[in-house]
């Protein structure tokens, strides 16, 4: 059969099928081990172990090379050279295994050569991509299994949904970890539509006792359910797999790591999403990719021994060189905020939707709900006494929202830290602030909350911006005239009602000679004050968002603020005397 000119000479041939004069042993597939084994003379199978080092066995005359569409050719390539004679039962699947090698060098090489550029069709994307963002797209477009490595912020997110709606990929399974489940769906709902215009089907999996599922364009799942889900979601055959946050599955070993490769094997497209893939060691890049596919750099053993610092060693001796290596390929596509800076607004504000302890937030309003049936029953009381009742009510219920998202919100912010970010996160109440403390007690971080005397207040400054500590939790009343512009990520972990404040604390980090662009995430519940704390501020969630206080603002617009700040506690009241009724 002739092969197209652009393939490769060591494919271009099907070398089991070439005569030869003299042939060396064979060759057969081991179904259990998912791996070609050759079994020939000492010549051919020493040449194996040098040339292709996982291919070696504790067995004299024999190698084995995994079932990988790049490996297919390296045993193509030797077969070209020391024939082998496939057993009768393997040779239909050797045939297979080579026309999808073949496949894989042609797309490889029409990646190079695409469009570098994308714009998803408005009928199913709601959305506007930036031109990296474009790229970004175009790159998940033209390869099946693939990682996204850019910095966090860049939008990795909204490419993601682009592709899914460009591609129709449903039912599609996205697997991110849990304090991501409710942005993932608002996302969702905000960005990808069907053709029809009617909303996607989203249905996220509770539980580890597996269940039928029911119909749905979009499955998400977190992290700690895959272990009860292993035997069941290989079974449910999605075609289309997104890990978001791969760096989850950075440890092999673990049930989560198993059940994520099972799932990974038996789908069509399998997106892995971070901006911190490597960690602590560079070797665990390995795991990463080989979840996404399968012994695209060889086994364990063979990785650590050519690529690292010796056999099971962890550390990558060269990085640069096996970032270079996976971008050629066309499995990497890594942008860090410096290359799209052009691109990129001064400050770029995202709000994201977060999940909140309901049994916390229950437990924490029962003093609330008894100041409200005061307030509701208690005819005697005077106008000045309801006006602090309903203070506290407000106060009460701000900060039970803050301690009942706090745990996910240190969440989010433990992620930035891990991916080199220089965080400022701001709060409102002590007791939210302490449990920041507890909760991010390892990143070692400074605090500025108004407790701190004038000394104590220089020396939190002074470690953030040495570099001391790369965590600098700051009141949101307390934020004025502070000078941290080495903080690269602003996070509010608690909204305050007044748009000024937002903006005054934003600016801590967005000063004068500041070349980065500033991202500056609003974290927000859908339980509890934040959607009263939304209306005032003007916040969408899933929406890049100018607030009130880039600009002066008009004598008009301040009025309207000093009016809302009036009226917001009674708006809190009343929306709780509601609730309870």
């Amino acid at each position: 059969m002739n092969e197209p000119a652009s393939l490769p000479s060591y494919l271009a041939l099907n070398a089991a099928e070439m005569p030869a004069e003299r042939v060396f042993g064979t060759l057969s597939y081991n179904a259990k081990r998912s791996c070609w084994v050759v079994k020939a003379e000492p010549c051919v199978t020493e040449l194996c172990k040098r040339l292709f080092p996982g291919s070696a066995t504790g067995r004299r005359g024999e190698a084995r090379f995994s079932d990988h569409r790049r490996i297919i050719g390296d045993l193509n390539w030797l077969m070209l050279r020391y024939p082998l004679e496939v057993k009768p039962q393997d040779r239909l699947r050797w045939k297979d295994a080579l026309f999808e090698a073949r496949e894989y060098v042609r797309k490889r090489d029409e990646a190079l050569k695409a469009p570098t550029r994308a714009i998803p069709s408005p009928t199913v994307f709601t959305g506007r991509l930036t031109q990296f963002q474009e790229e970004g797209l175009a790159f998940l477009l033209r390869t099946d299994r693939c990682l996204l490595a850019d910095e966090m912020g860049l939008g990795k997110t909204v490419e993601t949904l682009a592709m899914l709606a460009q591609l129709c990929a449903y039912p599609a399974l996205i697997i991110a970890p849990a304090h991501l489940m409710r942005n993932w769906q608002n996302e969702i709902a905000r960005f990808i539509c069907k053709p029809d215009g009617s909303p996607i089907s989203v249905h996220v999996i509770k539980g580890l006792t597996p269940y039928p599922l029911p119909p749905a364009d979009i499955y998400l799942m977190h992290y700690l359910l895959l272990r009860g889900w292993k035997k069941t979601l290989p079974e449910l055959g999605f075609r289309y797999v997104v890990f978001d946050e791969i760096q989850e599955l950075r440890h092999a070993g673990t049930e989560k790591y198993s059940s994520a490769s099972l799932v990974a094997e038996n789908a069509e497209r399998v997106v892995g999403l971070s901006g911190t893939p490597i960690y602590n060691r560079g070797a665990e890049i390995w795991n990463v990719i080989n979840t996404l596919d399968f012994h695209f750099l060889g086994d364990y053993e063979s990785f650590t021994r050519e690529w690292c610092y010796g056999y099971g060693n962890e550390i990558v001796a060269k990085p640069e060189v096996l970032g270079e290596h996976l971008r050629s390929e066309g499995i990497l596509l890594r942008r860090t905020k410096q290359d799209v800076l052009s691109d990129l607004p001064p400050k770029r504000r995202l709000v994201i939707a977060i999940d909140s302890d309901d049994t916390l937030y229950r437990r924490l309003m029962l003093p609330v709900a008894e100041k409200l049936r005061q307030l509701k029953h208690d005819d005697t009381l005077t106008a000045s006494q309801k006006a602090v009742l309903s203070m506290d009510v407000e106060q009460g219920e701000r900060q039970a929202t803050g301690l009942a998202k706090a745990p996910y919100v240190t969440q989010f912010v433990r992620a930035l830290l891990d991916g080199g970010e220089k965080v400022l996160l701001f709060a409102h109440h002590h007791q939210v602030m302490d449990y920041y403390h507890a909760e991010l007690k390892a990143f070692s971080p400074a605090f500025i909350t108004g407790r701190e005397n004038t000394d104590a207040k220089e020396r939190s400054i002074t470690r953030f911006m040495e570099g001391r500590t790369d965590l600098c939790c700051v009141s949101l009343r307390a934020a004025s005239g502070l000078n941290l512009q080495r903080a690269t990520c602003v996070v509010f972990g608690e909204l305050d009602w007044s748009p000024a404040v937002h903006s005054q604390a934003e600016d801590r980090a967005h000063r004068m000679g500041q070349t980065d662009s500033l991202l500056c995430y609003y974290l927000v519940s859908q339980r509890g004050s934040d959607q009263d704390v939304q209306d005032a501020l003007g916040l969408k969630v899933s929406q890049f968002v100018a607030l009130m206080g880039d600009q002066p603002l008009s004598q008009e617009k301040l009025n309207e603020n000093a009016q809302y700040a009036s009226q917001y506690a009674e708006r809190l009241v009343r929306r709780l005397m509601d609730e309870t009724q």
